[in-house]
């Protein structure tokens, strides 16, 4: 693929200098590419090297298989995807109104994809909108569940404290902008609002197992690699503070299926469960290593 690409001489989740290169991962998704992963050492986060410009990004992720955006039930992972997202649409919702307080609100999903959680939460009285970077899975939720969903841009012409509950449910690792689009949720948020970030954990018990065939990095879709430091830092330097950590106890098993297929060629299901077994395990002790971490923030009071 003809793109732009970009390279970072210093951490784009921290601005310290001192990264350096850690390995390299394949895009097993789409186009076969191998990318850089650098590390940084002031705020132990990773980052790719190389991603293509926001603006030649969106052929990287024309593929069936990538199932935000096409809701496919392709195959036995997505087939496995499906059934359970159907069970966690619920959970996210009962999660938020007792977090949040309200049963009823103004709800933004960012990288809503094709609108499940949207639609599970307008069928409860929220009033919800979506961003959305692929056509197609705009056009999905439109069609298919009549929900209000435009580009990411969007973003920043909406009125300044104008939600109560702001998600963005494994979005965060693939926002370009991403100091600018941090800023500019904290001033849509009313003062006592919600913001929910999920992003996978490198620092997890299943990335260390399969290191570069992590599936999680998802390479060059995800830009960065967070740690739990890595966010706390990025998240006050953005006015904003954590309230909890959560785990989220299917992606492990997900991430560990989806892994084992890039590092051996083949689903090996009793394997794939006893890795992602042993991370969950974890996760329960403490959510901060778990494969994914959902980060539950409200705007400091300083």
């Amino acid at each position: 693929m003809h793109t732009t690409r970009i390279y970072h001489d210093t951490c784009p989740i921290c601005g310290s200098r001192e990264i350096a290169f850690a390995f390299s991962a394949k895009d097993n998704t789409v186009s076969g590419e191998t990318f850089e992963v650098w590390d940084c050492t002031h705020c132990t986060s990773r980052f790719t090297q190389g991603i293509p410009a926001e603006e030649d990004i969106g052929a990287y992720y024309e593929s069936e298989e990538y199932i935000s955006h096409s809701n496919t039930s392709k195959g036995l992972i997505n087939t496995l995807y499906q059934q359970v997202r159907a069970f966690t649409l619920v959970q996210k919702r009962k999660l938020i109104e007792r977090l949040s307080g309200q049963t009823k609100g103004t709800l933004l999903d960012i990288g809503c994809g094709t609108g499940e959680f949207l639609r599970e939460m307008q069928q409860h009285d929220w009033e919800v909108k979506g961003l959305e970077p692929s056509p197609a899975a705009r056009d999905f939720a439109r069609q298919s569940y009549a929900l209000q969903v435009d580009e990411p841009d969007q973003l920043f012409g909406l009125s300044a404290q104008s939600a109560d509950v702001i998600t963005m449910w494994h979005v965060l690792e693939h926002v370009h902008r991403l100091s600018d689009t941090l800023n500019q949720i904290h001033d849509l948020l009313r003062p006592d609002g919600l913001l929910l970030i999920a992003v996978p954990n490198f620092t997890s018990s299943d990335a260390d197992h399969y290191r570069e065939h992590w599936a999680a990095y998802d390479v060059p879709r995800h830009l960065y690699h967070f740690s739990p430091r890595g966010m706390k830092m990025l998240l006050e330097k953005h006015r904003f503070s954590i309230q909890e950590h959560r785990p989220m106890p299917f992606d492990a098993f997900y991430v560990s299926m989806l892994s084992e297929q890039y590092a051996h060629g083949r689903n090996r299901l009793a394997r794939a469960f006893a890795a992602g077994l042993h991370s969950w395990w974890k996760a329960r002790r403490d959510a901060r290593v778990g494969s994914s971490v959902l980060y539950v923030v409200k705007k400091s009071r300083k």
